[in-house]
């Protein structure tokens, strides 16, 4: 059974975290859990001030080469009739704004901020400024009950 579309548009808006599957140069997926917020029809994430190794993430250098991801959102339960996910398909862009007054880039800070306090602590972007903006193509759903 499929989620509703308000149903997916709620758990995009609330839920914490994603699974990010990229394709390195090599052809090998690489996965990653990240931080998302929706704003004007994208979803974004950022590389923010929390500790990283190295200089560029392997999932920006991955997009970067090859711009097709996947997102994964889901929830289980040891009480099945409360399982879902959803999968959506994506086109990525890598954005390095030169300014952070760009209109859809303060839209897309002010929704990270909102959704996650921890920014009130964490800086929202590291220097220099990357975010990663998700283009949905395909969005797919799946939950056990409705």
């Amino acid at each position: 059974m499929q989620i509703s579309e308000a149903g997916i548009s709620q758990r995009l808006d609330t839920w914490p975290v994603a699974r990010l599957a990229t394709r390195t140069t090599e052809g090998r997926l690489h996965q990653v859990p990240l931080v998302f917020a929706r704003s004007r029809g994208r979803l974004w994430s950022p590389v923010d001030g929390k500790p990283k190794r190295g200089e560029e993430l392997a999932r920006v250098r991955n997009l970067r080469a090859n711009p097709e991801a996947s997102l994964l959102l889901d929830d289980y339960h040891s009480d099945w009739t409360q399982l879902w996910w959803i999968r959506i398909e994506a086109t990525a862009e890598v954005v390095q704004p030169a300014s952070v007054d760009d209109p859809e880039v303060s839209a897309a800070i002010r929704a990270l901020e909102t959704k996650y306090p921890q920014y009130a602590t964490v800086p929202v972007l590291r220097s220099p400024p990357t975010l990663i903006a998700f283009e949905p193509v395909r969005i797919s759903s799946w939950i056990a009950s409705s």
